[in-house]
C-alpha cells in the first residue's frame, strides 16, 4: 500500500476508525509511517499523537484497544479508512465514539420504523393510529396480521405482478416488526440469531 505520510509538512496523515460491524465512525487520528508500521505488527491501531508527540496505542493505559482488521487507502492516498474491533469504548472521555453516540448497530429506515412502532406501543391510547390499535388489540390480534400478511405474499409470489408483491412484502415486513415489539424484541436480536448460526 502507497501512503503519502509526505503530503503534509508534519508527515501524517488522517485516520478514519469504524467499528466493522456496526458501521459507525468511532474516532479520527493521525498516523505517521512509524504508527502505521507499529499497527501492522501489532493488530492494534497505533496513532501519533500531535499533543504528546509521540506514538500512542489506542488503549495502553485504559485496555480499550482498537484490533485491526482492515486498512483501505482513499484515491489521493493521504487518508486512511481502519476498520476495527473495539474493546470497550472508543472516547477518552467514555462514551462508545468521540462524537457521543452510541456504537449500535442500525438498520438505516428500519431502525426509524422500529423506533416508529416503539412510540406507538408506548402510546397505545392514539386513536388515530392503526399501530397503536393493534397493540391495543393485543399479541393474538397482531400474530393474525402476520399470518394474513404471509398468506398474501405467497399468493403474489406465484403470480407475476411485481408490484403487488413488493407491496405484500412490505406489509409483512411492516407487521412482523410490530409482532417483534409485542414480544419485546427488536431486529437486532434477530440479526443476532442468525449470526449465531454461521458458527
Amino acid at each position: 500500500m502507497n501512503i503519502n505520510f509526505n503530503k503534509n509538512n508534519d508527515n501524517l496523515v488522517p485516520v478514519i476508525i469504524q467499528d466493522n460491524e456496526t458501521k459507525n465512525v468511532l474516532m479520527l487520528g493521525f498516523m505517521n509511517e512509524e504508527a502505521y508500521t507499529k499497527t501492522i505488527e501489532t493488530q492494534k491501531v497505533t496513532f501519533y499523537s500531535r499533543t504528546k508527540q509521540r506514538l500512542w496505542t489506542k488503549g495502553e493505559e485504559s485496555g480499550n484497544f482498537l484490533n485491526l482488521l482492515s486498512i483501505q487507502n482513499d484515491c489521493d492516498e493521504d487518508t486512511l479508512l481502519i476498520k476495527v474491533n473495539p474493546v470497550g469504548p472508543t472516547c477518552h472521555k467514555g462514551s462508545d465514539t468521540c462524537w457521543n453516540e452510541e456504537n449500535t448497530m442500525s438498520f438505516g429506515f428500519l431502525s426509524q420504523l422500529e423506533d416508529t412502532i416503539q412510540n406507538r406501543k408506548e402510546n397505545k391510547e392514539d386513536e388515530k393510529s392503526y399501530v397503536a390499535s393493534l397493540f391495543r388489540k393485543g399479541i393474538n390480534k397482531i400474530a393474525q396480521k402476520v399470518g394474513e400478511e404471509a398468506v398474501e405474499v405467497v399468493i403474489e409470489a406465484k403470480d407475476d405482478n411485481d408490484d403487488l408483491f413488493l407491496n405484500e412484502s412490505a406489509d409483512l415486513l411492516f407487521h412482523y416488526l410490530i409482532l417483534l415489539q409485542a414480544k419485546g424484541y427488536k431486529l437486532n436480536d434477530i440479526v443476532n440469531v442468525l449470526k449465531s448460526r454461521e458458527k
